[in-house]
């Protein structure tokens, strides 16, 4: 009894440290003259100041176990770009079944009802990708593209039947999601889906946050490594069909 809740003590004291957000990212869920950012119980969305100049928006799952607001600096250079986007914080961040059942679609929802687009290119990272194809299996209405970053997923369903637009970005030194497991699901995904490879990216730097165990150091910078994954979410925005 002993021994197990001191594993559960380091357990989280680990996870808090790998999967905090950095300074960073926590600057970038502040507003400023060209983004406004509003934090909810469930949510974050991220709206360009003045008039959106795009009807599309983003729609995006995090990673398990990852703070979210790590994701806020891609989001908000979306946003900069003209197109509001919406984070959803997943219960438990995704762990202990939190990834499961209802409540991250539920929530996903929500937001998207707050900032009322028309279209919406929906995406996660690693278990947030699996959020995502599932919630293009159960709403696929108002989804208008899906990109699924540093993932395997989806294993366990298949989206080859889909007719909407599937990006999926990769990199060839992540060793959570690696390329051989990511081939292995290749067949559940759309014949003519995307397939973009990020050499020298790992896992950790699709997001702003520490090193995660298990993965293998980038040789390539983040910074390098989130342009490629910003210009794969803006082309499937840029791509909507108008209303």
């Amino acid at each position: 009894m002993i021994a197990g809740a001191a594993s559960l003590v380091v357990f989280v004291a680990w996870a808090l440290l790998a999967y905090r957000a950095s300074g960073e990212a926590r600057r970038a869920i502040e507003s400023d003259a060209r983004v406004v950012v509003v934090e909810a119980d469930a949510y974050w969305t991220f709206t360009p100041t003045g008039a959106r100049s795009h009807r599309a928006a983003l729609l995006f799952f995090p990673g398990a176990l990852v703070d979210p607001v790590a994701y806020a600096p891609l989001l908000r250079r979306v946003a900069e770009r003209g197109y509001a986007a919406l984070l959803v914080r997943v219960p438990r961040r995704a762990a202990f079944g939190g990834a499961e059942g209802s409540t991250p679609i539920a929530r996903a929802r929500e937001g998207m009802r707050t900032i009322g687009a028309t279209q919406w290119v929906v995406a996660g990272h690693s278990r947030g990708a699996e959020i995502a194809s599932r919630m293009v299996l159960e709403s696929p209405a108002s989804l208008c593209g899906l990109v699924l970053i540093g993932s395997s997923h989806p294993r366990d369903i298949s989206l080859a039947h889909v007719t909407v637009p599937v990006a999926r970005v990769y990199g060839t030194r992540d060793t959570v999601a690696d390329v051989a497991k990511v081939e292995a699901t290749r067949h559940n995904l759309p014949a003519g889906a995307r397939q973009i490879r990020i050499d020298g990216g790992n896992h950790s730097q699709f997001g702003y946050y520490g090193f995660q165990p298990g993965d293998w150091p980038a040789t390539i910078s983040r910074e390098a490594q989130q342009a490629v994954t910003l210009e794969v979410l803006l082309d499937l925005l840029g791509s909507a069909r108008p209303d």
